[in-house]
């Protein structure tokens, strides 16, 4: 696991390299010491895996009070990874942030607390995330998808996606709870 690029909003990308021979392959799917170079002192407490048929669309989803940052992986398939700064008084606040993530290109996208997450199945696609906080459905939020504010442009084609009924339901971005934005650390904090 080797970074391959971080942006000055915490977030950050990187290469899980296959080594390959006649058995099969190996990929390092987690190096601690690699993500906490960059994430820092961040413990993986749960791991899901999220099985998507194409022209799924999950999200955006967050978790108040105990933010989640997440290490996300592509198993099989692919996607087209979302992820949105809630941290108000951010430099990046509200900014969203687009990135394909492919099984033949092994990569981890690291999502830091205080942001939300989604993603569009380009193909039938299995993820993995790691994630720094436990699951909580009292804590649980979604915004939706197309929200005007927040502009994601989703690759669609003109199709609609397949959601989720708690998808579909999601308030717009302008009624979401968010958090509040610690300059110092970088960190979220309690939502406003």
């Amino acid at each position: 696991m080797k970074l391959r690029s971080a942006h000055a909003a915490g977030w950050a990308l990187f290469d899980a390299p296959v080594h390959r021979d006649e058995r099969g392959w190996l990929i390092e799917a987690l190096r601690l010491d690699t993500l906490r170079a960059h994430a820092g002192a961040v413990e993986i407490v749960q791991q899901n895996l999220s099985r998507s048929r194409r022209g799924v669309l999950r999200g955006l989803h967050y978790q108040l009070g105990a933010p989640q940052g997440k290490l996300v992986q592509v198993i099989e398939g692919s996607v087209h990874d979302v992820i949105v700064d809630l941290r108000r008084g951010s430099p990046h606040f509200a900014t969203p942030f687009a990135i394909e993530l492919h099984a033949d290109r092994p990569q981890m996208l690291w999502v830091p607390p205080g942001f939300a997450h989604g993603f569009l199945a380009l193909e039938d696609s299995l993820l993995l995330y790691g994630l720094t906080q436990p699951w909580s459905a009292a804590l649980d939020r979604a915004i939706r998808w197309d929200s005007p504010q927040l502009a994601i442009d989703w690759p669609l084609a003109g199709a609609r996606p397949l959601l989720s009924q708690r998808d579909r339901d999601a308030p717009d971005f302008t009624q979401a709870e968010l958090f509040r934005f610690d300059a110092a650390t970088g960190a979220a904090s309690a939502h406003d």
